[in-house]
């Protein structure tokens, strides 16, 4: 089985490509729902996480359960979307890890204007995402080992990720 994970920062367009691709029936799971993923307290020096933080919380793959979908046969291709400060664990079982770009413009927008989540509503979330596109951002695309830029349409975008899928 071949596992893609689809990353980015907020607004880059992870949920809807994962949705255009279960659509389109492949088995594409979004790890950024609650089902996946979980708010948790963070403890001690959060500089070295890597990722997203608010506060004294971060966005963290449940790890039982992001191991479980990862480790299940069921199908010849996984797509899995998400962002999170533990991913880095999972990242060696992924065949291909794909960073999901856009200039700030089209994220802010996206942001602004989405109705699925409600992350970027608020003016400190979206100042928050631009300031991890300076930090974070460049972390995930020294992992990453492809990049596209989801200013590009829709269908362009899934055409990319499916070549990867290719045996």
């Amino acid at each position: 089985m071949k596992r893609i994970l689809v990353t980015g920062m907020s607004g880059t367009g992870k949920s809807t490509v994962i949705g255009e691709l279960a659509a389109r029936g492949y088995k594409a799971i979004d790890a950024d729902t609650d089902e996946y993923s979980e708010w948790v307290e963070v403890v001690g020096d959060t500089s070295a996480l890597g990722s997203p933080t608010w506060g004294a919380r971060d966005w963290m793959w449940r790890e039982d359960r992001v191991q479980a979908l990862l480790s299940t046969e069921d199908t010849d291709v996984l797509f899995v979307s998400g962002c999170a400060a533990n991913m880095r664990k999972f990242l060696p079982q992924f065949d291909h890890i794909v960073l999901l770009s856009a200039p700030a413009n089209v994220f802010i927008e996206r942001l602004r204007t989405r109705t699925t989540n409600s992350y970027g509503k608020d003016p400190d979330e979206v100042t928050r995402t631009l300031e991890l596109v300076g930090t974070v951002e460049p972390l995930l695309r020294r992992v990453a080992d492809h990049e596209i830029d989801t200013s590009a349409p829709l269908a362009d975008v899934v055409a990319a990720l499916l070549r990867l899928a290719q045996p």
